[in-house]
This record gives structure tokens, C-alpha cells and sequence, in this order.
């Protein structure tokens, strides 16, 4: 289906497919070109702009014929190699083993859902959703988060108790800094409990898991945001804010990881706050520690009045304690500028951030994983079907990647194999190509990645500089002599070394030397 979501203009912009092209309009587009090009431009704005100017010269030139294409990837999204893609399967086996760990099952869901299913849940950041056209049915979009479609998936299936783990793409009309790992287009990790169990048992077990993953990746320093809906709720309330402003005021002070103090109210204030509410408020989200902050606001008298604010921070109380026990307070920041825009949270929120790289340098990425409670979700969806609490939290791959792409190119994480053979089966004569056939198959019966070359009668130089590239362990060499013997000589790739071993051996004798090579 096609996607919509955009205005004309914005569709103009996108696209830059005009009716009418003149030649004055091209030498605008090679100059915008030339200038990226002298300013060291980001590769995915100047890719953009080459697009931009084939299409105007297509146009100029007349009809576009089918063999005039504009090769590059939409706005937003972008292509992996074999490299790349070696890595991104390295982080999904690291992020999907942590998940397995602690007994979570996986499930998949549609990546589009019906249009009403999504609507309502994302406060002001509905406006990112892609719509699909109408193809004379459902009103569909593409889905935003993986959270959603997972309560809309407990309530069809009438799910009380789950433990659950999901990876998958997702979808948002956002402007992109693919730099900074920001698409369109792209995978979120995520991770669900659902079940009415006791008070912040889960919570601490998906803070833990967290800093589990991020710990394992490697990514350098990092540090957890903790905050409690309901106790910025209580401070809002206890500050004079009216509860119809609470989820507005509440998206201003999302902004404050991005936005300076005097810029987040400004917006309170234009979002009807007098300046004496905004600066009440400003007081508290400013403030940041641990146990000792709990402490200190229990004492706030005028917070504490506020019931939802006072059961808030005893339940934070006891998330620290859990967390102390699981050995991950040192990881834990008690933020109360933390504020999580989505509108379905209703207890802790969290949100982790890197802060510098395994060398200490400065990352400039960001957050790269989010998630809360959020205990009426379900219920929206099955108002009949009672309340079922859940927790969980969403890691943002994509930003992840980055950083350990970049980590790659340096030589950071070791030899990045793009392949996973282990044998190469060579000749150094010809017409052994059936013998180099009968070998393979030998291997792959028994379950070992094994290669040979796609040519009859292939350069023996040619085969070995190909393992050497490639990183293959092992290269079994079948020749005339061999043949004689009933054998083949296996060599090691690093250290050159060869022996013959009969055919009745071969294996076994392959994963020995397999086994001593890991």
C-alpha cells in the first residue's frame, strides 16, 4: 500500500518531482550539489541532493524512459552490507541471549495494525504515524512502537501472564539525523512483563536487565534515568498545574535532554502556565540523586499532600531497595526531569543514556533505550477484561549500531567475519571439481560451514587468497596424489601448516583442528 502522512508541500519537498522543470531549475540543484560537496556535507544530504538533481534532469531531458532511475535509498532509511550486517547480527545475538536469560518468550505481530488501535496511545507524537491509503477496507498505519500492538495482542488473546521479547521494525514520519542513528525506518528490542505480581519486583528486574545488556555491549559508561509518572503527576499537582494540563506540561518537560531550562518554560508558559508555576516546577525537575532524594522529598510537606505523589515515592523506596539487592543501584539515577511523553505510562518510567564510549571520549548518541510501567493499556483495548499490569522497555538498536559500527571500522571489536565457513575445499590440479563436490557434501552433512569456488578448473592462489580474506580456519586440498592415498591434506590458513588425513578420519579430524583454532 502506498503511504501517506504528508502535506503537499511536505510531499514536494520529499519527492522534488516537479510537472515542469526548467534548465535554470537544474544549474540550481549541480550548484547545491557542488557546495555540499565543498562543505563536507553528511554522505546521506548529499546522496539526497545528487537524487534530487537526477529527477530534475530526467524531467528536463522529458519522459522518464525505464531505464532512468534515481538509485538511492528513501529518506530516513539506508542499506547494510555484509559487514555491517555482521554486526548488527553480533548486537542481536547479545541483546536476544540477555532476554532468553531471564525466561522471556518471543512473538510477532503485524507491522501494520488497524489505524484506531494506534491513535490516542502517543501524545503528541501521533503526528509521526505513517497512515496507509485506503484500498477500499481498514483504515490501517504502520506501526509506531512494538508496545501497542503487544497490549492490543494480550487483550485479543485474553493473555493475563506473559513474559515476552520482541524484535522487529518499526515506523516514523521523524525528521532523520541518521548520524546520530535517528530513521525512519528502523528495529526496536523490546521487552514486556505482563502480570499483576507484587509491587516493583518486574521494575527491578527490567532495570537490571537493562544495564545486563548494555553491560554486555560494551558501550562504555552509561546511566539509567528512574523517575515515577505519578510523582511528576504529584509535583505538577502540587505546583497548581489543572489535571487537564498534565500530559501537555508533561511532554514540555520530555524536552528538557534537549532543550535548555528558559526555552521548556517558555513553552509551559505559551502552554497557558503562569511564570510562578512554571519556575515551581522548574524547581523540582532540577533535582537529581538517589535513596537520599526520596528521602528529602518525603519530607515536602506540600508534595507528599498529593496521595498519588506519596505512594510514588515509597514505591520508589522499594525499587531502590530491590535494585540494591540486584547489584544495580550504582547504575540508577533518581531523574525528575525524566518524564517519558507517552501517554500510557502510569508508574516508573526510565530511560538509559550513554554516557561516553569505552574510551571515555563523548558519543553524541543519545538515549538508547526507554520504557515504564503502563498498568490501563490493556484495558483500552478489553474494558471488560479487567486490569493487567505491565512493565517493560524498548532498546534503540539502530543508535547502538552506530557506535559499534564506528567501534569496527577502528579495530575496536576484533576480526569481523562476514561469512561463517569454517573449511574451504580447494584442488591445485584439474578436473577434480566432482571430488571438490563429494567433499562438501561430506562436510555439510555433518553440520560444518563449508565453501568451495563456482569454477571447474579455479587458480589455486585464487582459493587461498579467498580464506585468507575471509577469514576461513581451514582449506582441505584434494589433488591426484590425495586421491591415490584415499585422502586430502587440511591446512591451516594462519599458520600454513598441512597434514594428510584419510577420508575415513576427515571429519572427526576437522573438528579437532576446528575445536583448536576457537
Amino acid at each position: 500500500p502506498r503511504v501517506l502522512g504528508l502535506t503537499k508541500d511536505e510531499m514536494a519537498s520529499e519527492e522534488t518531482v516537479l510537472e515542469t522543470v526548467t534548465p535554470e531549475q537544474v544549474k540550481a540543484a549541480e550548484d547545491k550539489v557542488k557546495k555540499l560537496r565543498k562543505e563536507g556535507a553528511p554522505k546521506e544530504t548529499l546522496d539526497e541532493a545528487i537524487g534530487q538533481l537526477r529527477v530534475l534532469k530526467g524531467k528536463l531531458g522529458g519522459e522518464a524512459t525505464p531505464t532512468q532511475f534515481v538509485l538511492k535509498c528513501p529518506k530516513g532509511t539506508r542499506d547494510y552490507d555484509s559487514f555491517q550486517m555482521a554486526i548488527r547480527e553480533r548486537v542481536f545475538d547479545i541483546v536476544t541471549n540477555c532476554f532468553k536469560r531471564h525466561g522471556a518468550v518471543t512473538i510477532s505481530t503485524p507491522v501494520f495494525e488497524l489505524k484506531e488501535t494506534l491513535m490516542g496511545k502517543y501524545g503528541e507524537d501521533s503526528k509521526l504515524i505513517y497512515d496507509l491509503a485506503d484500498q477500499g477496507g481498514e483504515l490501517l498505519s504502520l506501526r509506531y512502537d512494538l508496545t501497542v500492538p503487544f497490549a492490543r495482542y494480550l487483550a485479543m488473546n485474553k493473555i493475563k501472564q506473559m513474559k515476552r521479547y520482541h524484535i522487529a521494525q518499526v515506523y516514523r514520519r521523524d525528521q532523520p539525523a541518521m548520524t546520530r542513528g535517528r530513521y525512519r525506518e528502523f528495529y526496536q528490542c523490546d521487552f514486556d512483563i505482563a502480570g499483576d505480581y507484587d509491587l516493583m519486583i518486574a521494575d527491578a528486574e527490567c532495570l537490571h536487565l537493562l544495564a545486563e545488556i548494555l553491560t554486555n555491549l560494551q558501550l562504555g559508561n552509561f546511566v539509567i534515568k528512574v523517575n515515577h509518572r505519578k510523582l511528576l503527576d504529584g509535583v505538577f499537582a502540587a505546583c497548581g498545574v489543572t489535571s487537564d494540563k498534565f500530559r501537555s506540561i508533561c511532554s514540555a518537560v520530555d524536552k528538557l535532554d534537549k532543550l535548555p531550562w528558559n526555552d521548556v518554560r517558555e513553552e509551559m508558559i505559551q502552554k497557558g502556565l503562569t511564570a510562578d508555576i512554571a519556575d515551581s516546577i522548574g524547581y523540582y525537575v532540577t533535582m537529581k540523586g538517589g535513596q537520599e532524594l526520596i528521602e528529602q522529598l518525603s519530607q515536602d510537606t506540600k508534595l507528599t499532600a498529593i496521595g498519588d505523589a506519596d505512594n510514588a515515592l515509597k514505591e520508589m523506596g522499594l525499587l531502590f531497595q530491590y535494585c540494591s539487592v540486584l547489584g544495580t543501584m550504582d547504575k540508577i539515577s533518581f531523574d525528575l526531569s525524566l518524564a517519558r511523553g507517552l501517554d500510557y505510562y502510569t508508574g516508573v518510567i526510565f530511560e538509559a543514556i550513554l554516557t561516553g564510549d569505552a574510551s571515555g571520549s563523548d558519543t553524541n548518541v543519545g538515549s538508547v533505550s526507554g520504557g515504564g510501567r503502563y498498568d490501563e493499556l490493556v484495558n483500552m483495548f478489553d474494558p471488560k477484561g479487567g486490569k493487567l499490569p505491565c512493565i517493560g522497555f524498548s532498546v534503540g538498536i539502530e543508535r547502538i549500531f552506530s557506535i559499534m559500527e564506528a567501534r569496527a571500522k577502528a579495530g575496536a571489536l576484533g576480526n569481523v567475519r562476514t561469512v561463517s565457513t569454517s573449511v574451504f575445499v580447494a584442488s591445485a590440479q584439474k578436473d577434480l571439481i566432482e571430488d571438490r563436490m563429494k567433499l562438501c557434501t561430506m562436510f555439510w552433512d555433518a553440520g560444518i560451514p563449508t565453501e568451495m569456488m563456482y569454477r571447474k578448473d579455479p587458480k589455486f592462489l585464487n582459493q587461498i587468497q579467498y580464506c585468507e580474506r575471509e577469514g576461513i580456519p581451514l582449506v582441505v586440498i584434494v589433488g591426484n596424489e590425495e586421491k591415490e592415498k584415499g585422502g586430502v591434506k587440511i591446512r591451516n590458513v594462519k599458520t600454513q601448516k598441512e597434514s594428510f588425513v584419510k577420508l575415513s578420519d576427515l571429519i572427526s579430524e576437522t573438528k579437532k583442528q576446528l575445536e583448536e583454532h576457537q
